[in-house]
């Protein structure tokens, strides 16, 4: 009884989480984190200082 006890959250949060995968339309992870990091380098390189030639 003490391993359904102890991992009985993990076992409802798992069962939830492929309920609400399958009947409603989640966004996909992955794609939004690509997306999200894409546009941040291109933020980052747009707006960089130019390098000065007297730090080398």
């Amino acid at each position: 009884m003490g391993i359904i006890r102890s991992s009985f959250s993990f076992i409802v949060g798992t069962v939830w989480g492929i309920y609400i995968a399958q009947n409603y339309n989640v966004p996909n992870i992955k794609k939004l984190a690509d997306t999200a990091l894409f546009t941040a380098k291109h933020v980052e390189e747009k707006y960089r200082k130019p390098k000065n030639k007297d730090d080398d």
